[in-house]
């Protein structure tokens, strides 16, 4: 069965960096767009990034051009997420999310939270 398991989030204050990992199984990893999505305190699943198969193309939201870096390893079926000069609005769950077979897969999350 498809699996998604992200780590790497925790406490960071301002400024700081943190880099996600989402371990994917269940699946032919490398064939699929994989994204990041988030959930901040109080609001809904917000779009962060994308990257297909390969690793040749992403792209990302506003707020996360040029600050975060989605890549991703395909000899391991794990998806990063890079994020640098952390504020307070980037608090939130993040998730790694594939669609498979029609079927859209979230894994179970991970907290960042970004305080001094």
């Amino acid at each position: 069965q498809v699996q998604l398991v992200e780590s790497g989030g925790g406490l960071v204050q301002p400024g700081g960096s943190l880099r996600l990992s989402c371990a994917a199984s269940g699946f032919t990893f490398r064939h699929l767009l994989m994204s990041w999505v988030r959930r901040r305190p109080g609001k809904g699943n917000a779009w962060v990034s994308d990257i297909d198969g390969d690793g040749s193309r992403t792209s990302y939201a506003t707020f996360a051009k040029g600050r975060f870096t989605v890549s991703r390893d395909n000899t391991k079926n794990t998806l990063y997420l890079q994020m640098n000069s952390l504020t307070s609005e980037d608090t939130a769950v993040y998730f790694c999310r594939a669609i498979v077979d029609g079927r859209t897969y979230v894994g179970q999350g991970t907290q960042v939270t970004v305080s001094s």
